[in-house]
Parts: structure tokens; sequence; C-alpha cells
């Protein structure tokens, strides 16, 4: 790296999932504030799956974006790539950096490597994962805390966490807390809103929100039994909509068939992201009962489109949530008996909701591209003796 100049970085795209997952509004939001006009100064470069080339360039003109082989887009043939064909391109593309934004890096990358690594919940919550995914994450974050030269996490929790589990060095940890858009997450029109629940089949009726991934961790059946306790004798119960990935757990079905034919609970899969505000701040709560987050952003998504957010005490979710949120535990009767106590307490609702909006202001995509640039300027001058 000549002196003076900005690092030189290859930002790895390629895990990015169709879907637009939490890796993928981390990825995006990263990309766009380093694309910004005065955003953070970094001479990038960015390698994606082809499905993704165009977007990129649109996003990032004074960038190079590198559309990987075709193979990539299957997560087998990517970790194997990303082993052999990504330090190649780096070289190529003479990079100072190579950023890897999920989890994996290459062993040997012949350029120093900055790794995000998500949430240390593989550790903390061992039991909300299949075998398999969890061997091959524990397995990826020790080699990733051991080859790579910083490690960027999205909360002191996680830092903490891995520090206290795995022994990390606190010297090559970066805290950089995810940011939300702006745009994209805002507070809804009325319009937006009754689009939403018009697609919804909701009618007049109001409802509580999920908006997630359906795996072990984000503590979906909990919430269905929860719910049914909260509203099983209300004249008018609101329903509960649990949108997002299918995922994987299977007592989300088994809650859901003890759900009383009076009540409603809809699950519609994922919704189109420009209807996500309107889905969000629409609802009379927004619930995501997890059992803990590496960073949580559904809460600050949520709290952005002005929705009161009912949510867990657990890992990185108060240093998102703070005082702007209400809290439960992830037991069924206790999440029943909070989120009933919302649902009668409307001024509280609308308390929560404005302190929430607030909040989420504080947390910006820029913010989170200045700490990535400094700990990629770190990483370029080496390790620390």
């Amino acid at each position: 790296m000549t002196a003076g100049r900005p690092p030189r970085v290859l930002v790895d795209a390629t895990s990015v999932p169709a879907d637009r997952g939490g890796v993928g509004r981390y990825v995006d939001g990263l990309l766009g504030a380093l694309g910004e006009t005065g955003g953070p100064a970094v001479e990038l470069a960015v390698v994606s799956l082809r499905t993704d080339h165009e977007r990129y360039r649109r996003m990032l003109p004074a960038a190079e974006v590198i559309a990987a082989p075709a193979a990539v887009a299957h997560r087998p043939a990517r970790l194997a790539w990303e082993q052999t064909g990504l330090p190649l391109l780096a070289q190529q593309v003479g990079a100072d950096v190579l950023h890897s934004p999920f989890y994996t890096c290459p062993l040997r990358a012949g350029c120093p490597v900055t790794v995000t690594v998500h949430d240390a919940t593989f550790f903390t919550e061992p039991e909300h994962y299949d075998k398999s995914r969890r061997t091959f994450f524990r397995s990826a974050i020790k080699t990733s805390l051991r080859r790579a030269d910083r490690v960027i996490v999205p909360s002191k929790a996680t830092r903490d966490e891995l520090i206290r589990l795995l022994d990390a060095d606190p010297t090559r940890i970066d805290v950089a807390y995810h940011g939300v858009d702006h745009a994209a997450f805002h507070a809804p029109t009325e319009e937006e809103k009754a689009r939403v629940r018009a697609r919804l089949g909701l009618g007049g009726s109001g409802y509580v929100a999920f908006l997630g991934a359906k795996e072990p961790r984000k503590n979906v059946p909990n919430l269905i039994r929860g719910w049914v306790r909260a509203v099983h004798d209300l004249p008018n119960p609101p329903a509960l909509v649990v949108a997002g990935g299918q995922g994987h757990d299977d007592d989300i079905d088994r809650a859901a068939a003890d759900v009383p034919g009076h009540l409603r609970l809809l699950r519609p899969g994922y919704l189109r992201y420009a209807d996500l505000p309107g889905f969000l701040g629409g609802a009379l709560v927004a619930a995501y009962p997890s059992y803990g987050e590496g960073f949580g952003l559904p809460i600050l998504e949520a709290m952005a489109c002005g929705a009161p957010v009912l949510t867990t005490p657990r890992l990185s979710l108060p240093e998102v949530g703070g005082d702007a949120v209400a809290y439960t535990s992830e037991d069924p009767d206790q999440i029943g008996i909070d989120l009933a106590a919302l649902l009668d307490d409307e001024s509280r609702r609308l308390t929560l909701a404005k302190a929430g909006f607030d909040r989420a202001k504080e947390f910006t995509w820029q913010s989170s591209a200045e700490v990535h640039v400094a700990a990629w300027s770190r990483a370029s001058r080496g390790r620390p003796d």
C-alpha cells in the first residue's frame, strides 16, 4: 500500500442471498454508504454473484465490480472458490485488504483479511441449530478469529462473548453497529398501511407482527403460544402475522396447530420489500422474543417504521433497543402477560413507538462504514507486534 493512499479493499459479496435477509441488508447498507459522495475514503472493489452484478454497478459507479463465476451461486462451490479463486482475484485487483462479510475467509489470502462475525450464538445457544450448521459455523468462527487480521462484530455483546468463550484477542476486534436504511424503513403513510392490510386480508383487524427467519433461535413457537394467551378472551382479538423466510423450525407447525379457531394466525412468507414499512409500522406491536442475537436488525427496522417493539433482554438486543422498547422473557406465559399489557395500553404503545423511532435515527450505515474503513486501514498496516 502506498503511503497516503486510502486502502484498496476487495469486498466479497458472493455470500449475499437473493432474499436480502440479514447479511444482504448488511452488505447492501455498508456498500451503499461507501458509495455515497463524501463517504469514507476507500478504494473499493466488489465481487458479487452474477445476479447482483448490475445492482452493485449502479450502486457503486466509482468502484470496480466483478462478477464471480456462475458456479459460485451454489454454496459448496462458493466455499471452494473462496479458498482458491478469491485470493487470486484479490491479487489481480491489487487489494490491500480483503473483506469477508459472513464468518468465513480464505486460509491463505495473500493480503490482510478482515472478517465480519455476526454473532456467537452457535456457542451460546447451540441447541437452536442443527448439528451440521452448528459444527460448520463454530469451525468458521474459530478459524476467522485465528486467521483474520481484524474481526468486525455488530455489537459489544458479540465481542464480549467471543472474548469470553473463545479467548479472542480484544485488540483485533472492532465493533461496528449495523445501520438502517431510513428511506426503505420509515414511518408509513396510511396508504402504505392499507395496502399491506389488503394484501394480507386483514380487513379492519389489528395485528401483531413478526418479521424474520423461522429458525429455532427466533422463538416463534413461543410467540404464537404467548399471543394465544394474550388475546384469547378479547372481544376483537388482533391477528398474529408471522412473515419472513420459511426456516427450519418444525415446532412452529405444532404451535400453529393448537391455535383456537376463532383466532387468526397468518403466515404469508416473504413480503415485498416495499411493503415492510406498512407491515411493521401498521402493527399494534412488533414482537421479536428471540433467545439471542448478534445485533437485532429486525427490531431496529421495526423501530425505524414507528412500531412499538416487544423483545427480550438477551445478548445484543438491549444495545439496540435501549429504553425505547418493551422487554419480555422467552417463556410463552410471560410473553402472553407482557404482550397483553402492551395491547391494553395504547398510551404506552405510542410512547414506545416515538422513542423507538427517535432511537433508530442513531444507527446509520455511514457510521458503520466509518468503523469498517478504520478497521481496513489498521489491517493494511499489519498486525501489531
